[in-house]
């Protein structure tokens, strides 16, 4: 009996680490966010955030990056 291996390039390796990598920056984007909604005005004031744009920004689906970011997502 004959075993057949299969190689997974380690261009497909690279792609899923940063596949999983673009994963966890999404989790962490929404983690911020939700720390941003809990701030105090004090603290918003202090980074030069209103009020209305810190509700703004935690309200934002996770998936919902920044035009920054997406050259890297796809």
């Amino acid at each position: 009996m004959t075993m057949t291996h299969i190689a997974i390039s380690a261009h497909r390796r690279i792609k899923r680490k940063a596949i999983g990598a673009r994963i966890l920056d999404l989790f962490n984007l929404a983690r911020q966010r939700r720390a941003l909604a809990q701030l105090d005005d004090d603290a918003l004031n202090d980074i030069g955030v209103s009020r209305k744009d810190a509700r703004n920004e935690a309200e934002r689906p996770f998936w919902d990056a920044p035009d920054s970011w997406h050259k890297h997502l796809y």
